[in-house]
């Protein structure tokens, strides 16, 4: 029996994999297009998703687990995932794709540019899922990334304006910046993110998203000021070097070095 072979990209609502999807439209017959959905996403990520569905005339299949993330974490008492341990992207993203190729042979379309070869995206250890970089074969840059989002008529997501990437709301690679782009756009995400912090008073263990603070201690008054304060420093540095420099830029010119789990961020 011949299994049947599969073309797909991975979108994750970044600017990478959409880019992708654009340029690799019409170039490969049959090309699928798939969102790992973990249903803890930005609503700005949904609606970007929504215009690229429509942009390619093509159905984006959202793939979520069996299980939320919400009994996920209750049945690991709490533990948060971490940039250590990431079981979110392995249990919300890695295994429900898998499970959806299942013993298909799949090519997998990943967007890594030509300018950002050290980076890793996701890389199946299933034989049968072959990953593929058209990006780095075709010399695509991040400039030219830009261009075809723009030429395209999508642009850049709208979390731009206050995130440098896409993925949870409660990502565990966001800056504290981000954190409070978080806590102005979408308050009521950024208490739900809060609510799953926990702390144990007897053994002194935390679990929080960001290093070294909860979320309660980091949305204080005091922490806020430091914060943008600190934010603001940065931001005249790097504007020295470049005018008319908006914060969508400053963002994207930081992802430079981002370790962060490349399945949901590009």
């Amino acid at each position: 029996m011949i299994r049947p072979e599969r073309h797909i990209v991975s979108l994750s609502g970044g600017k990478d994999s959409t880019a992708l999807a654009i340029y690799l439209r019409g170039r490969i017959p049959n090309l699928e297009y798939v969102f790992c959905d973990t249903g803890e996403e930005l609503p700005e990520t949904y609606e970007y998703l929504d215009k690229l569905e429509v942009f390619l005339g093509r159905e984006i299949k959202k793939i979520r687990a069996r299980q939320s993330f919400e009994d996920m974490l209750k049945a690991r008492g709490g533990f948060l995932p971490s940039a250590q341990v990431r079981w979110c992207t392995e249990y919300l993203k890695i295994k429900p794709f898998e499970e959806e190729i299942s013993n298909d042979i799949c090519y997998n379309y990943i967007g890594i540019r030509a300018d950002e070869q050290h980076r890793k995206g996701y890389v199946s250890t299933k034989p049968n899922i072959i990953a593929r970089y058209p990006f780095i074969e075709d010399d695509i840059k991040r400039e030219d990334v830009v261009r075809i989002l723009d030429e395209s008529g999508l642009g850049l997501p709208k979390y731009y304006e206050w995130r440098s990437r896409s993925g949870c709301y409660f990502c565990f690679f966001q800056q504290k910046i981000e954190w409070l782009g978080l806590l102005e756009n979408h308050k009521d995400l950024y208490e739900r993110a809060e609510s799953f912090e926990r702390e144990n008073l007897e053994t002194g263990e935390r679990y929080t998203w960001s290093s070294r603070e909860s979320l309660r201690e980091l949305r204080s008054p005091e922490r806020q000021r430091v914060i943008r304060e600190e934010y603001s420093r940065r931001l005249e540095r790097q504007q020295q070097s470049r005018v008319n420099l908006t914060l969508a830029d400053v963002f994207l010119a930081n992802e430079s070095g981002d370790e962060s789990c490349l399945i949901c961020h590009l």
